[in-house]
């Protein structure tokens, strides 16, 4: 193919840090394709940069503080109509200064991995402006309604029965692809636990359990969790990544003084496939984006603390695919730690269920489709 390298429009927004982390993959993804990709925060760079650190922080408030409000709005959303006038224009918000970039840059594809910028898009559809094609990334194990309009050209999904919930709300079955979700490149290559192990300075006898919460931190349980493993007799090495929450590091720090040979605790991180690869359970709150790195390492999952709304979604589909075990308090979460460790057959039959789920190559199948569906339109026109 000749001319200019296809131009690829990324939208996404900073709620969370999953969202970003899977577009920021797919534009490094593309650029190894030969392609040119753009990532545009839908909110900071379409609305304004004080709307996005506003409704940033209203939306991490509520997660700390009233998280059973978040979960409440995240099941009305998924009741309401994608055209409800409850919305109060939400499905406009960025709208015009989207159409002014479509028209600038004229991109030979448009890849969404947010609800609304999916919005914004339809709605500029509906007015009648050329929309390149669309594709949607869905970044949660949730067919949730806030996402799916009838403009979108193409939906990858992270699993079978994500594709089987958009059948069942009238999407069809040709505009639905299973992917999962995209993750890093370092997830596609094969991980020596051994050496993983030896590199972190643990024992390659003890099991070993990864306790994460995110890169932002401080949302789930992870101090509860700590104090739990530091009480457990049952031999057991864990790891702790506080992500950017310095003042939760600091406490877990003090709290595990003189017990670092059962506890180590980490801060923000860039070796989590190490941390993986080291690690026989991932203790979790179920973000989308942690559930597929955790099912693309082949590494069991037990959900603990995870936050109504998308992460309750997340850890409901992980339970009953088989690939998570969930405690609900430290108790539970004591039971679950110990029955998991002295049943190696109970593992072994998690992670052969995580293998019918993992897809490492989430990204190279997505961006694959997508610059096979730029060639095609390009080929129709000439």
């Amino acid at each position: 193919m000749t001319g200019r390298p296809r131009r690829v429009l990324i939208l996404t927004a900073s709620y969370g840090s999953g969202h970003n982390r899977v577009a920021e993959t797919l534009a490094a993804e593309f650029e190894r394709a030969g392609a040119s990709a753009r990532v545009i925060d839908h909110f900071r760079e379409l609305v304004h940069p004080a709307f996005d650190d506003a409704s940033r922080s209203l939306y991490y408030a509520m997660l700390r503080r009233a998280p059973l409000l978040w979960g409440a709005a995240y099941w009305l959303g998924d009741q309401l109509s994608v055209s409800s006038p409850l919305l109060v224009g939400l499905n406009r918000i960025g709208m015009r200064k989207l159409r002014k970039v479509i028209l600038r840059e004229r991109p030979d594809h448009v890849v969404s991995v947010h609800p609304t910028p999916v919005a914004a898009l339809s709605e500029l559809r509906d007015r009648g402006l050329a929309i390149p094609p669309h594709t949607t990334v869905f970044t949660d194990f949730v067919a949730h309604t806030q996402w799916i309009y009838p403009s979108v050209d193409r939906y990858c999904v992270p699993a079978e029965e994500i594709a089987h919930d958009l059948m069942a709300r009238g999407v069809p079955r040709e505009r639905v692809v299973v992917t999962g979700i995209p993750v890093g490149p370092e997830f596609t290559v094969p991980a020596d636990r051994a050496a993983a192990r030896l590199a972190l300075g643990l024992s390659p006898r003890v099991p070993v359990l990864l306790f994460m919460d995110g890169s932002g931190g401080g949302f789930g349980r992870l101090e509860d969790a700590t104090r739990k493993i530091l009480d457990m007799e049952e031999p057991l090495q864990a790891l702790v990544v506080t992500g950017r929450e310095e003042r939760l590091e600091a406490r877990l720090r003090a709290l595990t003084t003189g017990r670092e040979s059962r506890v180590k605790v980490f801060g923000f991180v860039d070796n989590v496939r190490q941390l993986m690869a080291a690690a026989d359970f991932l203790v979790t709150k179920a973000g989308g984006l942690t559930l597929g790195e955790a099912l693309a390492a082949d590494l069991p999952v037990i959900a603990f603390g995870s936050l109504p709304g998308q992460e309750s979604r997340n850890e409901r589909f992980a339970t009953m695919a088989g690939v998570a075990l969930v405690a609900r308090s430290e108790a539970q979460l004591h039971r679950v730690i110990a029955a998991a460790l002295r049943d190696p057959v109970l593992l072994r039959n998690i992670r052969e269920r995580v293998r019918l789920y993992r897809r490492p190559q989430a990204s190279r199948a997505i961006v694959d489709l997508v610059l096979s569906t730029v060639t095609l339109a390009k080929e129709r026109a000439s």
